[in-house]
C-alpha cells in the first residue's frame, strides 16, 4: 500500500469510529440509554 492510501484509510477510520463515539456519547448524555433501559425493565 502506498503512503497516501494508508493516510486515507486512517482518516476514514477516524471519521467512522469518531462519529460512532460521538453518537454514543450524545445518547448517554441526553439520557436516551437510561430511558431505553427503564422501558425494558418495565416490560418484563
Amino acid at each position: 500500500m502506498s503512503t497516501a492510501a494508508i493516510v486515507m484509510m486512517v482518516v476514514a477510520m477516524l471519521v467512522i469510529w469518531g462519529g460512532l463515539a460521538l453518537a454514543i456519547a450524545s445518547l448517554v448524555r441526553h439520557g436516551a440509554v437510561e430511558d431505553r433501559a427503564e422501558n425494558l425493565h418495565r416490560d418484563r
